[in-house]
């Protein structure tokens, strides 16, 4: 599709407890990047609540779209598509986003797009570095999935593996709130684990002699709260260390080994746990032996946000024709592919 002026996309992003709006110069120029987060509201209970999600939401969409425009310079008038994440997500704050995205653009009578979460994490690889081209592999690791997707083209994607129960990022999580420590525990467990000992406390690797690429992380988050029962003096900084060599040891050898299985010579790491440093260590140590080049998004595009929403809409737009009726309702299970 031929355009004489840019392309100006609109992004949308709240499919869990981040408010995001971006705004895209064709496919991969982030002239805008908002993102109100809601951790703090949600750390008192030790997890995102829905309804406080949604609420909030609804509060602060307007006015990230007004700052975005004004972070751009440019008005609502002059967008040219509008993008928001319809799935997967928690259903409340996929619909207030949803709605909102449908709202413009049937006001402003320019296309509307839904954009898959997942493939919105894939497309912050293009942000990042938008002059590496699949294929790929690509291991999609947050709170709430772990993925690894055969990237044979932007676009064209096939499941290799997924988490058979728990998600890494939600296993973190929730060690985390064993060991008293605050919601999300991501980052503090990485930086905690530099701390401790991996080797002290021999935690199970879950799957990770099974043939084929998926995953599991419950039995690990059993494992740990039963070790904490029998040792409740266990240093704190041991526990973080060994169950988090035990997430990076599974996810390296099974990602690397798929890489390597379908014939690809790049790994590209996105999502919330692609943040994590231990992660990032082990995968480019381990895949460089395989000459095997490891990928990650800076870590503003590791987390959810609406610019890598807006890539995925303006690529599927722009490239492959494709809009959407502002009659699209959310799809929280929503899978790719």
């Amino acid at each position: 599709m031929s355009r004489s002026v840019p392309l100006l996309t609109l992004g949308i992003e709240t499919s869990c407890d981040e408010t995001a709006v971006a705004i895209l110069r064709d496919q991969t120029e982030v002239i805008a990047d908002c993102v109100y987060s809601q951790v703090s509201l949600h750390a008192k209970y030790g997890g995102v609540v829905p309804e406080v999600a949604s609420r909030n939401h609804v509060r602060k969409l307007p006015y990230l779209v007004r700052d975005a425009a004004g972070q751009a310079g440019v008005s609502l008038s002059d967008l040219s598509l509008v993008a928001a994440t319809y799935g997967p997500g928690l259903v409340g704050p996929l619909l207030v986003g949803v709605c909102h995205a449908e709202g413009l653009a049937y006001g402003l009578s320019i296309p509307f797009i839904g954009v898959n979460h997942l493939e919105g994490h894939i497309f912050a690889h293009r942000l990042a570095s938008p002059d590496v081209e699949p294929p790929f592999m690509a291991l999609i690791i947050s709170g709430g999935h772990t993925s690894l997707i055969d990237v044979a083209a932007w676009g064209e994607y096939r499941l290799v593996g997924l988490t058979v129960d728990d998600a890494a990022g939600e296993a973190l999580d929730k060690v985390g709130k064993m060991l008293g420590i605050g919601y999300p525990a991501g980052a503090e467990i990485d930086r905690m684990a530099y701390e401790g000992d991996p080797r002290a406390i021999d935690f199970p690797r879950p799957m990770s002699g099974s043939p084929g690429f998926n995953f599991s992380f419950a039995g690990l988050k059993t494992a740990v709260l039963y070790h904490l029962k029998k040792h409740p003096w266990e240093k704190p900084e041991d526990v973080a260390a060994s169950m988090l060599a035990s997430i990076v040891d599974i996810l390296t050898k099974k990602s690397v080994e798929a890489t390597r299985r379908y014939h690809r010579s790049r790994l590209v790491v996105v999502g919330g746990v692609a943040a994590n440093q231990h992660l990032r260590e082990r995968l480019v140590a381990d895949a460089s032996k395989r000459s095997i080049d490891v990928f990650f998004p800076p870590l503003k595009y590791c987390t959810d946000n609406a610019a890598m929403i807006a890539a995925a809409g303006a690529f599927r737009h722009s490239v492959l024709g494709e809009s959407h009726p502002v009659s699209l309702t959310p799809k929280p299970s929503l899978s790719l592919p």
